[in-house]
């Protein structure tokens, strides 16, 4: 089992014929981070790299704080709404998860520089401004359930290819003592299969927990209102938690001792994973914003690859019931493993249009290539699979973003964007775990009252998945999954 655990780690399915490794899929979901931000960028489509003199800038593009002629605080909490709609075999099925966290908190501080008597005090280097902050980068929050009959086969088909391939396998040699899969061959020559007969019902549960977080310290500069440089520097963390049951129940054909013919006998069995995985890590940002007219801004940052330090750590457990009676429960125990990981880095570049004192239009488009991703080996961990993976399912991605800021009074802000995050999967993907790209609709408003300031903003987000719970030679059962996440956001400000 310890040699499984260290070519797959975290696998929902680790091995058919030949070996899979899926905990590609993870490293490459740690990978797919967006900028933290407050209400005002995240309605506008999280399109900020051009704005500047926004508190997104400290997190985001660093050249936006070279824009602040003060200093300014804000808080932004969030509310995600998850919801699952899924189809298994013809069943839907659909469940939600709530939940609130803090989305960004960011200070900045204003520092002009000295301009020498009787010079232009608009040109050269005018100001040098500081920033920090925290930001919320990504969510993992769902709960799934899906379920059918599945007429073709089982999961018990999957523990038989293991037992071929892997025989010392743990996973198989607990599906044997069940009864779920026997040997029909010879003890010189096996060739284990499944004992359960079709069809049999199937039922899924998957619950996903935690985020991505950055500390950020940056710096932007501005020289003669025209151009702006910037530096940051991000401390990221990085929490994931896991749990998957597989539940099927139906009848195998069971052969008693001493008989040569299997008798149906009902049957139910309960396969689990939980995955706890911590880490922390570090990337810079540079970024820089020119202004060839007052009108218009265009803006460009460079984001580093993000090294990552992870600490993992697995379990799985089999549970039969035969006839009503209960087997004993497998489980393997806690397998920790210490790893590696490089994010791709990520290059984006935007353009601001802003129309006099009444708003302003923005764009975005950030590449990254997500093939790049990669883990390094060490004395307990190879991988070279898993980075094989990465580059057989993944490809380069292309994400946009693009919004509006309406200025309807002197206090009222009217706001609006869309964005698209690129789905990392080539389409001829082996993987069990596809995603579409990721949709998002955003709607907000802003009132600005003398130093203080409230936004808020309406962020609707949609996605598709297809899943395989396990997979064969042919035929691998497959969930689809409708994604939507109604999210909340509310900044409140302050300048000094």
């Amino acid at each position: 089992m310890k040699i499984k655990y260290l070519l797959s780690v975290i696998a929902i399915v680790a091995f058919t014929k030949d070996t899979f490794a899926q905990y590609s899929q993870d490293a490459v979901r740690f990978s797919t981070f967006q900028n933290g931000s407050t209400s005002r960028i995240k309605a506008i489509g999280n399109s900020g790299t051009a704005i500047g003199g926004d508190l997104s800038s400290v997190s985001g593009n660093p050249a936006g704080l070279g824009f602040f002629t003060h200093s300014e605080f804000s808080i932004t909490p969030e509310y995600n709404g998850s919801k699952v709609n899924s189809s298994y075999f013809g069943q839907a099925n659909s469940t939600s998860k709530n939940n609130g966290n803090l989305s960004n908190a960011s200070i900045v501080f204003y520092q002009r520089l000295n301009t020498p008597k009787g010079r232009d005090k608009s040109k050269g280097w005018l100001s040098i401004n500081y920033g920090g902050g925290y930001s919320r980068t990504n969510n993992f929050y769902e709960n799934i359930v899906y379920g059918g009959k599945n007429t073709a086969n089982s999961i018990s088909d999957y523990y038989a290819g293991t037992a071929n391939n892997f025989p010392d396998d743990a996973l198989a040699q607990w599906a044997y003592d069940d009864n779920l899969i026997d040997n029909f061959g010879t003890t010189q020559n096996p060739d284990f299969a499944s004992t359960v007969n079709t069809p049999v019902n199937q039922t899924g549960v998957i619950s996903r927990i935690g985020g991505q977080s950055e500390f950020n310290f940056a710096f932007g500069a501005n020289y003669s209102n025209k151009l702006y440089l910037g530096l940051g520097v991000a401390v990221t963390d990085l929490r994931y938690d896991y749990y998957r049951q597989f539940i099927e129940d139906g009848s195998a054909s069971i052969t008693a001792p001493g008989s040569t013919i299997g008798t149906p006998t009902p049957f139910n069995s309960n396969y689990s994973q939980n995955q706890s995985t911590r880490g922390s890590g570090a990337n810079v940002k540079l970024g820089v914003i020119y202004k060839p007219v007052e009108a218009l801004r265009l803006g460009f940052t460079f984001t580093s690859p993000t090294f990552y330090s992870i600490n993992d750590v697995y379990n799985e457990g089999l549970a039969t019931s035969i006839n009503g009676k209960s087997n004993q429960p497998n489980g393997s125990g806690d397998y920790a493993l210490n790893y590696n990981m490089r994010t791709p880095l990520k290059l984006a570049g935007g353009a601001a249009v802003f129309i006099g004192k009444y708003g302003f239009i923005s764009g975005d488009v950030e590449y990254i290539d997500y093939s790049t991703t990669h883990l390094s080996s060490n004395d307990s961990y190879i991988g070279d699979q898993d980075n094989a993976a990465i580059k057989a399912n993944y490809k380069s991605a292309i994400n946009i973003h693009a919004g509006a800021e309406a200025r309807i009074t002197s206090m009222f802000y009217l706001r609006g964007g869309y964005s698209q995050q690129g789905s990392p999967f080539k389409n001829n993907t082996t993987s069990t775990d596809v995603t579409s790209d990721i949709k998002t609709v955003t709607g907000g408003i802003g009132i600005r009252f003398g130093q203080y300031y409230v936004d808020a903003t309406y962020a609707h987000i949609t996605g598709s998945e297809s899943f395989s719970p396990y997979l064969i030679n042919n035929g691998n059962p497959t969930a689809n999954f409708k994604k939507t996440n109604n999210n909340g956001f509310l900044t409140l400000g302050y300048r000094f």
